[in-house]
């Protein structure tokens, strides 16, 4: 790994940030920060999955120029900055890495170990988890002073808030980097403790869980349950909807990370929850969730 012992702190100015992660996440985060004017290096190990992000990222800036939200000029040059490959030698020359893969411990710790090697000594990680250990993470690393987490919400275009967290061994300087990066993206940061699912989805996931045991208990159906709450609750979203959005598999992942950290029997996954996931019934992505999507509008599935 490389020699982090006399390296800086942070590096001077950050002015490329590699995103790990061609998804949903890693395409919103790459958009954001092409447009903000950051040189974007976008890794995936799929060529296809480049493709289609990339492709997505220039469909959703069109639409911004269709709204008068964005100019021809600005969308181009925006494209220009985004460099894509399968490789990690592509963040080599990055201040600032962030990992956006699936919500997989195991797989996350990889790709942290094969990343350190081909970072400069002084570059900042972070990772774009939405419920793991930010500390546990960090001790894959050289440099857990310099690792933390910077939680975006999905759709990242849309979505204000970034989750700032730090590991046990984050510096200040590093968390004040991040933090000047996340003001710069236009979003507003707020600082949350290394604990399970952290804030929003300590909060957001139980509910969506508590939502399918209403439907797994016959309280209610997939549309009862989801108007109830968007006109009970006013919520823009239901619970039900909102969790296909998401995606059931990352929705269990995260109960499964507060289950399993906390040690306490509400945050015990919905058996239908689990049953969707093993069906593959995964939500939007899949095409089937709570709801049908081959149709020209989402249709209940119970």
């Amino acid at each position: 790994m490389s020699d982090t012992a006399n390296a800086p702190l942070y590096p001077e100015k950050i002015s490329t940030i590699g995103i790990i992660g061609a998804g949903q996440m890693g395409s919103g985060i790459a958009q954001i920060c092409s447009l903000s004017g950051y040189e974007v290096r976008l890794q995936d190990v799929a060529e296809d999955a480049l493709e289609r992000s990339l492709a997505g990222i220039a469909r959703q800036m069109d639409r911004q120029i269709s709204k008068q939200k964005l100019s021809q000029s600005d969308r181009d040059g925006a494209l220009e900055r985004i460099r894509t490959s399968t490789e990690m030698g592509l963040f080599e020359d990055c201040e600032l890495v962030i990992e956006a893969a699936t919500e997989n411990e195991e797989l996350k710790r990889d790709i942290l170990v094969k990343l350190c090697p081909v970072l400069k000594p002084d570059a900042l990680i972070c990772s774009n988890t939405s419920s793991i250990s930010i500390t546990r993470l960090a001790a894959t690393t050289d440099r857990p002073e310099r690792f933390m987490g910077m939680h975006f919400m999905n759709p990242v275009p849309v979505m204000q808030l970034v989750e700032l967290i730090r590991g046990i061994a984050t510096s200040d300087d590093c968390f004040q980097r991040v933090r000047e990066v996340t003001e710069a993206l236009s979003k507003t940061p707020v600082a949350a403790e290394d604990f399970p699912a952290f804030i929003v989805n300590r909060i957001l996931l139980p509910m969506i869980n508590e939502a399918v045991y209403t439907l797994y208990e016959g309280v209610g159906t997939v549309e009862a349950i989801d108007v109830a709450m968007k006109l009970g609750a006013n919520h823009p979203m239901g619970p039900l909807e909102l969790a296909d959005f998401i995606g059931l598999d990352t929705c269990l992942a995260v109960m499964y990370v507060l289950y399993e950290g906390l040690a306490d029997s509400k945050y015990r996954p919905c058996p239908l929850l689990v049953k969707y996931v093993e069906a593959g019934w995964v939500g939007r992505k899949a095409g089937r969730g709570f709801y049908d999507y081959s149709g020209e509008k989402p249709v209940p599935t119970r």
